[in-house]
């Protein structure tokens, strides 16, 4: 495997980059690696209109380092009462590039989220009819159902039946975690991808448990068993197109995290593209990486690849221990501490 490698400039198509301090804190980390990103829209309040996209992208904007060339694609949070037309018009316009599906209640600022798929069928019409993507936080909320099902059990319930009535919708399933994911995301033809982060490609569900609870490795959906991992691995590092990047980094305070209700989250920006590359290397399929990570995305949102490119080198990288927040409090980084085998060497943003 070479030491040294060169890929177009990738992109995040998932990721949280939070409000006020918390986003000065955390954007350089992923303005340093991506060109672009899909930033979630489950601030509280969430962005439900085309206006607060558009003065949250600004707020973004305004926070990135000098010199970076960093682009925000900005989405919108559905709910039960969200406007077809209001949507269709924020899309034409370009405030939003897609539409987030949080079931109420599945993940962090989710309670605003959409309680029953069918009433937003007019908006999932409008928006398979202009070619808008529904990325879809794909889990069940009801209790009786196991944490550990609850993506399958969406999928069978609410994804496919959502599929058979709408075939042209455009669809990612975001930060899939399961083979019954993996094989909707393969079955499912052109209409249809998935991002996989770097956390569900690393750890199963015995991660959350070693030498007592890790709350850091807490995140929804939740880490899953070891074959679901493999499952994942196999498909990231496959080439498949239906498959990219997406982080789904989802920063909180350490504060939040190491307490008796803890919040759900991984914050992977520090060392994202590095575990990326430690881990096609470790399968493998480094000449793969690029596909993932840079070109498979894109296609998929009819966006443009990268002009830039980014160099990785085999050579020790350490992840930062703490970023701090603010002067009370931190947020812990995934695998923080840790000495990974990859480092970013060169950008060309040209």
């Amino acid at each position: 495997m070479p030491d040294r490698l060169t890929i177009r400039r990738p992109d995040d198509w998932h990721l949280h980059l939070r409000d006020g301090a918390a986003l000065k804190a955390v954007l350089p980390y992923t303005a340093h690696q991506f060109g672009r990103a899909i930033v979630m829209p489950n601030l509280s309040p969430p962005i439900t209109t085309a206006v607060a996209a558009q003065a949250y992208r600004a707020r973004i904007i305004a926070a990135l380092p000098a010199n970076a060339d960093f682009t925000p694609l900005m989405t919108a949070y559905l709910t039960d009462d969200s406007d077809a037309d209001a949507l269709a018009a924020g899309f034409a316009d370009g405030a939003f590039v897609a539409a987030k599906l949080y079931p109420a209640h599945a993940t962090t600022n989710s309670a605003a989220g959409v309680t029953d798929i069918r009433n937003i069928d007019a908006v999932l019409e409008r928006m398979a009819e202009i070619g808008m993507p529904l990325l879809i936080h794909g889990e069940v909320t009801d209790h009786r159902v196991d944490i550990f099902d609850r993506e399958a059990v969406f999928i069978d319930t609410i994804l496919l039946p959502l599929m058979s009535r709408l075939p042209t919708l455009r669809i990612v399933f975001e930060h899939a975690t399961t083979e019954h994911a993996v094989t909707c995301v393969r079955e499912g033809g052109a209409n249809i991808a998935a991002t996989i982060t770097p956390h569900h490609l690393l750890l199963n569900r015995n991660a959350m448990f070693q030498g007592g609870i890790q709350p850091h490795h807490y995140c929804l959906p939740i880490v899953k068993r070891e074959r679901h991992r493999l499952a994942l691995l196999e498909s990231a590092t496959s080439g498949d197109p239906h498959f990219f990047l997406g982080t789904d980094s989802a920063p909180h305070a350490v504060s939040a995290k190491e307490t008796v209700c803890g919040c759900a989250g991984i914050f992977n920006a520090p060392s994202a593209i590095e575990n990326y590359a430690e881990i096609f290397d470790a399968a493998g399929a480094l000449d793969r990486l690029e596909a993932f990570a840079s070109i498979n995305g894109p296609r998929f949102y009819g966006l443009p690849v990268n002009a830039g490119s980014l160099t990785l080198e085999r050579a020790p990288s350490v992840v930062p221990a703490l970023v701090k927040l603010d002067d009370r409090d931190a947020i812990r980084p995934f695998r923080a501490g840790e000495t990974l085998g990859w480092s970013i060497v060169e950008e060309d943003l040209s």
